[in-house]
């Protein structure tokens, strides 16, 4: 760095001064205080190379730089980070104008709506304009300013567009206040790829160590009291642990709730593993994709308290889970809004604080359920621990003759093994301190309803964008924030997924990252496969399968993707990109792999042929996806009435 200091000054270029400034950022929580942003991670291109790359290069002692491949994949591990960090800290992200910048814009709309911290950094067209047009500029009609980068303006919590060097000193604070907010998401800074290399008198001052707090809102007394005495009221209580316990660190806050009075837990996605001690209130999985013993408890409930959750469809079944007509609400958050989901009465406050405070309550009014209640918590649990025991069960073959006739479930490939089987396997082999990472398709939703994530197992499930494509570099991600190889960090995603985006791999090889990407090959979307099935009765476009005859587009011949499975050696991909790769068929070859690779020096790629659409037990709810309202096809016109049944039980709460 040049430091030519005239009274309190230093002049560093844009791109200089936003990596100095970043280095000498923390955030302090709960008297723990570290760097907030640790590292950058980027590609370089025309927009970005002669700016921050500059800036990097010389400053990289204070902010290391790791290369990707993918601008998207590259926000996903900023934002795995994140969240394996509990919002805590995150990485800077770069990307040159244009094609790169706007690779990020999905991983922005991921970070916004799981409310967690990244920092973008893209390139953006010139400033002064005494070039124009330049190559990959946008130019607009009627907005002569409008750039690729206004893309990110509504999937982000803070953008500003840096079009003078001074505007740091204020841009730089407020995206770190954003950041470090209760209510955070992506925070962009676009800067225009000449005025990164513009320079400035900077004060010396800016450039001081600052502590960012992540501070946790105390709750209102009257508050408390009032959804006290709505619990003391219930027979039928029941709690709903979202995300925000997890990133409160509120785990022992409601394990004291549930167990003084006596009150089933239930948990989202992002809720997975809220609940860390094994006890008769720890149920699991609510919604479409939990378990049926956790629905049939919510149909009755007459109370339901949400900490920390944002109730979307999957956790409602559309709004039609909580069928009790007397059912009321009350909500635990930090976001006013989601405090007042489904009419609820909220407490808006951190749900560690606030767990607390309800607890004691709780004790001092002596409240607890009804012995009735908690019995039939224990029996429906019961029930559905023998039937997830048999689905999850390795060592017993699927039995194909028990099908029905009408059974779509595909009996000519290689697999002899479930999907259901696979997360048999991986729960078997998982110990305290590993973490299981799905984000699309079935496995996150299998994992919500059948992966036991107490004592220490933790699961990393990303569910509020569904983003196909997150899970291998979010491994990354969480393996940055968990830097210790005996702990396993293991993303499971299908072989659709990974054939979308399996490039990080190289950077995990390249870093001599060790993680684990198990891939259940079942050959196609299937979970969309087994929606298309129930919501138009019959298959298309979804599997991978070779096409029936030769495609001439325009001859209106109806050639259709209808032959054999595609021959795809997902083995080799994975060895080719700089993997150890593995291919295992039966129970005993995957648990030789699974043990004969933990702390392997790298990537890990396990393939595992499953059968396709041989599902887990289903949840026994509905869910507001519609069929055509009219059809030529007569499986249609059926589902559609079942549908339209479905739509009677939905509810509007307040």
């Amino acid at each position: 760095m040049t430091d030519r200091t005239q009274q309190g000054t230093v002049r560093l270029t844009v791109a200089q001064a936003v990596v100095t400034y970043l280095s000498r950022q923390y955030s302090v929580a709960d008297g723990h205080r570290r760097r907030l942003i640790p590292a950058a991670l980027g590609i370089f291109g025309h927009g970005n190379v002669a700016g921050l790359g500059q800036a990097l290069d010389q400053l990289s002692a204070h902010l290391p730089f790791v290369q990707g491949r993918n601008e998207q994949a590259l926000v996903h591990i900023a934002t795995a980070y994140a969240k394996a960090t509990k919002r805590h800290a995150t990485l800077a992200v770069t990307a040159s104008i244009g094609p790169g910048a706007l690779n990020m814009v999905t991983g922005a709309g991921l970070a916004t709506v799981n409310r967690l911290p990244v920092l973008l950094l893209p390139g953006d067209t010139y400033a002064t304009r005494h070039q124009g047009p330049v190559l990959q500029q946008l130019q607009h009609p009627v907005e002569a300013d409008a750039s690729v980068n206004d893309a990110f303006r509504p999937v982000s919590r803070f953008f500003d567009r840096v079009t003078r060097p001074e505007q740091l000193l204020t841009a730089l604070p407020a995206a770190m206040r954003a950041l470090t907010d209760v209510d955070t998401g992506a925070v962009v800074l676009s800067l225009p790829q000449d005025i990164q290399s513009h320079a400035y008198d900077y004060p010396v001052e800016f450039f001081a160590e600052r502590d960012w707090p992540i501070r946790r809102p105390a709750p209102d007394a009257d508050e408390v009291a009032v959804v006290a005495r709505m619990l003391g009221e219930a027979e039928k209580p029941l709690i709903i642990a979202g995300g925000g316990v997890v990133y409160s660190g509120a785990t022992e806050e409601l394990e004291a709730l549930a167990d003084a009075a006596g009150i089933p837990v239930m948990e989202t996605f992002a809720g997975k593993g809220a609940v860390q001690r094994r006890a008769w209130w720890q149920l699991g999985g609510i919604g479409l994709e939990g378990t049926p013993a956790v629905n049939a408890l919510a149909r009755e409930a007459d109370f339901v308290l949400t900490v920390g959750s944002r109730l979307t469809d999957f956790a409602t079944a559309s709004q039609s889970i909580f069928q009790n007509p007397d059912v009321r609400f009350a909500s635990i958050n930090v976001n006013v809004h989601d405090a007042g989901r489904l009419g609820a009465t909220g407490i808006v406050a951190d749900a560690r604080r606030a767990l607390a405070a309800l607890a004691d309550a709780v004790r001092a009014n002596g409240t607890t359920t009804p012995a009735t209640w908690q019995e039939k918590a224990r029996t429906l649990d019961e029930v559905w621990r023998e039937q997830r025991a048999a689905a999850l069960d390795p060592d017993i073959l699927f039995d194909f003759s028990s099908l029905p006739a009408d059974s779509d479930v595909v009996r000519d490939t290689d697999a002899v093994l479930t999907q259901g089987q696979l997360i048999g396997l991986l729960q078997e082999h998982a110990r305290s301190g590993d973490t299981i990472i799905a984000a699309a398709g079935g496995p996150p939703g299998d994992l919500q309803k059948v992966w036991d994530a107490t004592e220490g197992r933790f699961a990393h499930l990303e569910f509020g964008f569904s983003c196909m494509g997150y899970e291998l570099p979010a491994a990354i991600g969480v393996r940055f924030a968990e830097p210790d190889p005996s702990r396993r960090v293991l993303s499971l995603l299908g072989d659709g997924t990974f054939l979308m985006a399996p490039t990080e791999l190289v950077t995990a090889a390249q870093e001599r990252i060790p993680l684990t990407i198990v891939v259940p090959e079942n050959h196609g979307y299937q979970v969309i496969h087994r929606l298309q099935m129930g919501r138009s009765g019959r298959e298309f476009g979804n599997e991978f399968r070779y096409r029936d005859g030769s495609l001439e587009i325009g001859s209106g011949k109806p050639a259709r993707l209808e032959g054999d499975y595609l021959q795809v050696d997902l083995v080799k991909i994975a060895e080719g990109l700089g993997a150890r790769a593995l291919r295992a068929t039966t129970a005993a070859e995957v648990r030789a792999a699974l043990a004969g690779t933990r702390g392997h020096d790298g990537p890990v790629v396990l393939v595992v042929p499953v059968i396709p659409h041989a599902d887990l037990p289903g949840a026994g709810v509905w869910w507001d996806v519609a069929p055509a309202e009219v059809s030529e096809q007569e499986a249609v016109a059926q589902l559609r009435g079942e549908y339209e049944e479905g739509l009677a039980t939905q509810r509007w709460y307040g």
